[in-house]
């Protein structure tokens, strides 16, 4: 039997917090509740490592789907020591609050290399089930009317799973600024909703649905709502409200 719902959730980038507000705010159900993640777990967040640990729960016990996006291959390849490309735009990108995540507690002093390598030691040896889970991430979902990707789809592919891998995780202008080939609607993150219409809302495109509300940028996280056809957005402040 079919799940009564589907939750989209992208880009949650080590905002534990907000996910879990997000979660509780949706009244999240896994008996009733289909939720898909749409990548990026990991970087510029506070909190990649209880993301990360929180997502293997979802998936493996309670029936959520996950994607792969840019940061979580980058995160894998900087801890199975793969590329120097990943380890030079890994700082520039939000990872040291990944490591910072990780080492929470530990002296955070030394050089970059220094930081990577002591990284790797700490997931591969108390975290290794983290490494794997994001390395086996498929790029993609669908279902009977959507498809569930990180970036999107690349308008080049008639059959859009021939793309390049790079094009599920990184694409962005060409696929925001053209009509689909496909006859369901892309679900996607990777580009912030404030880049595609001035605001951190859900981004209603032709064939397409953007839903990554810049959490880590400090603005908000945002869920689709599916029930059949019709869809609703629910989201959070990136930031608890004070109380005075």
């Amino acid at each position: 039997m079919g799940k009564e719902r589907t939750l989209v959730i992208s880009d949650i980038h080590g905002c534990y917090d907000a996910f879990n507000r997000l979660l509780e705010r949706v009244n999240y159900e896994p008996v009733k509740d289909q939720l898909i993640l749409l990548g990026d777990f990991v970087s510029k967040g506070p909190d990649s490592k209880m993301v990360v640990e929180q997502s293997v729960s979802l998936v493996q016990e309670h029936g959520a789907i996950a994607v792969q996006g840019n940061h979580d291959e980058r995160f894998v390849d900087i801890v199975r020591n793969r590329t120097k490309e990943a380890r030079e735009k890994f700082f520039r990108h939000g990872g040291r609050q990944t490591v910072y995540s990780y080492l929470k507690g530990s002296d955070m002093t030394g050089s970059e290399e220094d930081l990577l390598n002591r990284l790797r030691e700490t997931v591969l040896e108390r975290y290794p089930y983290h490494a794997d889970f994001l390395e086996q991430l498929p790029y993609y979902y669908e279902d009977k009317h959507f498809i569930y990707v990180h970036a999107g789809l690349n308008p080049k592919y008639p059959n859009w799973k021939e793309q390049p891998k790079r094009d599920f995780l990184y694409i962005k202008d060409s696929f925001h600024n053209a009509d689909t080939v496909v006859n369901k609607i892309v679900v996607f993150g990777h580009t912030k909703t404030v880049d595609l219409h001035g605001r951190a809302d859900v981004w209603y495109g032709k064939g397409k649905i953007g839903i990554d509300g810049g959490c880590a940028s400090g603005l908000q996280l945002n869920a689709l709502e599916i029930i059949g056809e019709e869809v609703h957005s629910v989201s959070v402040p990136a930031r608890r409200a004070a109380i005075s």
